[in-house]
């Protein structure tokens, strides 16, 4: 598996690839019996709306200005749901979360976290991730969490500096 450039970092018609990402979620949810709410819904929507990671404090926030309860639980059961069904990914380093950008899809992503723009890129089909698969087979290990985060600057932040 080679790896994949990723649209976080680069010009691109982000509605596009937002609306893509979202019905292919509203996709797997149908044909997996899974209830997407509109809580569940909108956070997956806020999630979407730009490349970057967001506490669950914000998307609180953002939820009850959209309406919905303004209790800390909404929130956080919302974004369990969306990582426990692979609609979101939890980036760990920062405390946040980030929507999925290949739902439905088996893969171990690795996330590029610009520290200056604070972007964050789902890298698919990594060596790193496939390293990591294929040592833990050697070993008979399963795992059953993966998360690998490396910080740095875009392309664009490290041309600015």
């Amino acid at each position: 598996m080679t790896a994949e450039k990723s649209l976080a970092f680069a010009d691109h018609d982000h509605s596009e690839c937002s609306g893509d990402v979202l019905a292919r979620a509203e996709k797997m949810a149908e044909e997996g019996g899974l209830r997407l709410t509109p809580v569940r819904r909108r956070t997956l929507e806020i999630l979407l709306e730009s490349h970057k990671a967001l506490g669950a404090y914000d998307v609180l926030e953002r939820l009850s200005e959209d309406g919905f309860a303004k209790q800390p639980p909404v929130a956080y059961r919302a974004l369990e749901f969306l990582v426990e069904h692979g609609l979101a990914h939890r980036i760990r380093r920062l405390n946040a979360f980030a929507a999925c950008m290949s739902p439905g899809q088996p893969h171990r992503p690795v996330f590029l976290i610009c520290t200056g723009c604070d972007r964050v890129a789902e890298a698919k089909g990594t060596v790193v991730a496939e390293a990591i698969q294929e040592a833990a087979h050697l070993d008979g290990f399963q795992i059953e969490r993966f998360n690998v985060e490396a910080s740095g600057l875009c392309a664009k932040c490290a041309e600015a500096v």
